[in-house]
């Protein structure tokens, strides 16, 4: 009995944490709808974490003067307190999606909560913008099952990234994002940027701003659409 107990909450474990391994690249190549690969000749423009009185304005001015659109992954505690931002998201022509309530790992969450954040998003989303997200990416990357069974309840489609720009650090730069870009920046590609730095060092989105302009211009040189993930192609 003492041996099967073990065996079970390790199997329980794994069950609960499976889904996480999708963080890893080499495994997200495996699952391209997950990843977000989408059409050859379109590349998917998303931004974490807002939306930031501080920083989502300046984001949406560039993309406006840019004549570009993106998928913003938003958290609902920053939504809560930014209603007004993100019905301009909204108005602007870009797309809203479901990154949580809090930046909270779904694998380290008490039983339920994911679940319970998931849904509470999704219904302040309603409630503010008027509109029904269509896509969740868990914070970390790090997809839990009862995350992933959550967002399925809720008509949304997980999505991941297949390219990321580093863009959290302290570090980071305009140069040091398109460096990281640079390798994955392709026909059928979703890129992860963050509008704020809530989870993040202290101004580090300066870094994803200004890296927009030239991440814009690579993709139109190489005769790519960059936008947001509801042109991508992606199937659930």
């Amino acid at each position: 009995m003492s041996r099967r107990v073990p065996a079970a909450l390790t199997a329980a474990v794994l069950a609960h944490a499976l889904p996480a391994a999708t963080w890893l690249a080499p495994v997200r190549r495996l699952t391209p709808r997950l990843a977000g690969r989408g059409g050859p000749r379109h590349v998917a423009l998303t931004l974490d974490d807002g939306p930031d009185p501080r920083s989502t304005p300046l984001f949406l001015d560039e993309l406006a003067r840019l004549g570009c659109h993106a998928t913003f992954f938003i958290l609902g505690a920053m939504l809560s307190r930014a209603p007004s931002l993100g019905r301009r998201i909204v108005a602007g022509g870009h797309e809203i999606a479901v990154h949580g309530w809090h930046h909270d790992n779904t694998l380290t969450t008490r039983p339920g909560r994911a679940a319970a954040e998931i849904r509470d998003t999704v219904h302040l989303i309603e409630d503010v913008c008027g509109v029904r997200p269509s896509w969740y990416r868990p914070p970390y990357g790090a997809l839990s099952t009862e995350a992933l069974l959550a967002a399925r309840r809720n008509g949304l489609h997980p999505v991941l990234w297949t390219a990321w720009g580093r863009d959290w650090t302290a570090a980071s730069t305009p140069e040091s994002v398109l460096r990281t870009l640079a390798p994955d920046l392709e026909g059928g590609a979703t890129l992860l940027l963050h509008d704020s730095d809530v989870t993040a060092a202290p101004g580090a989105w300066k870094s994803a701003l200004g890296a927009l302009p030239e991440v814009v211009t690579r993709c139109r040189a190489a005769a790519l659409t960059i936008g947001p993930l509801r042109d991508h192609g992606v199937h659930p």
